[in-house]
């Protein structure tokens, strides 16, 4: 793992990339290449050489330095969105493991290891996890879809909480032993993912009261799904939900809000 220096309240200590090969193995994967900046690129670059690069959303923090990585290591790149695709240089029509968009449930195999993709919406419409193997042990890499600490922003405009609980539930049923480590893009690593996992579930039903409680203290009613959602509606449930969080981070929980607000008024019920 490599840590790019570029911490903040989003990235908290800086996005993590990831280094992997099974034992032996001369070349490696990159998982999220990270930001554009230049210690860290060339820092992976010579932890290659580079079979394979996978990232796991669209956001720059994990993305930004990608195209100036595979100028470093010619290396081909995936992700679920096309512009993060492109084969190995001088393999143009070639395909393989550089080709196309990632698809659920596709297996990968580069540098000794088994990558098993799945697809895991809601903090962007792109995200995936991925499962790697090296044949004896499994570990999941989670993006931004779980962090390390603290929870994960529904970002705008395609983070959607009804897909983001299908998506822990599928990282909750995945059939590996416990516990399975979990690799997060911010923060420690996790020892025991589906107890995060859990743990977050909880977290997002635990919000959803509060987003009901303070629609109903402030006295509002939601449109009907489909109609705009008012804009002082979601500034005053953001400011009564989140009243006491740094003002740095009222952005993400304002795009949070939306989500949780977009998915009580399609599923009132819930």
């Amino acid at each position: 793992m490599l840590r790019a220096d570029n911490p903040g309240p989003m990235t908290l200590d800086g996005t993590r990339s990831y280094v992997l090969r099974a034992p032996g193995s001369p070349g490696c994967v990159v998982v999220d290449p990270g930001p554009d900046l230049t210690p860290h690129l060339a820092a992976l670059a010579d932890a290659g050489p580079v079979d394979l690069v996978l990232v796991t959303h669209r956001h720059a923090d994990h993305t930004g330095g990608l195209a100036r990585f595979r100028e470093l290591t010619g290396a081909p790149s995936r992700g679920v969105l096309p512009e993060f695709c492109a084969e190995r240089d001088g393999d143009a029509g070639a395909g393989g493991v550089g080709a196309g968009p990632l698809a659920d449930g596709e297996v990968l195999e580069a540098a000794g290891l088994r990558v098993e993709v799945l697809a895991t919406p809601g903090h962007t419409a792109d995200s995936v996890c991925l499962v790697v193997s090296d044949g004896t042990s499994s570990v999941v890499l989670t993006g931004d879809t779980v962090l390390g600490r603290g929870t994960t922003v529904l970002a705008e405009p395609d983070g959607s909480l009804r897909d983001y609980l299908v998506s822990l539930d599928r990282l909750s049923a995945l059939d590996l032993p416990d516990p399975v480590p979990g690799l997060p893009g911010h923060g420690p690593v996790l020892p025991d993912l589906r107890a995060v996992v859990h743990a977050y579930r909880e977290h997002r039903t635990e919000r959803l009261g509060q987003v009901r409680s303070a629609l109903t203290a402030l006295g509002l009613t939601l449109p009907d799904a489909g109609a705009p959602l008012p804009e002082p509606i979601l500034d005053a449930v953001t400011g009564a939900v989140y009243a006491d969080v740094d003002a740095s981070v009222l952005p993400a929980a304002r795009s949070s809000v939306r989500a949780q607000l977009e998915y009580l008024r399609g599923r009132p019920e819930n």
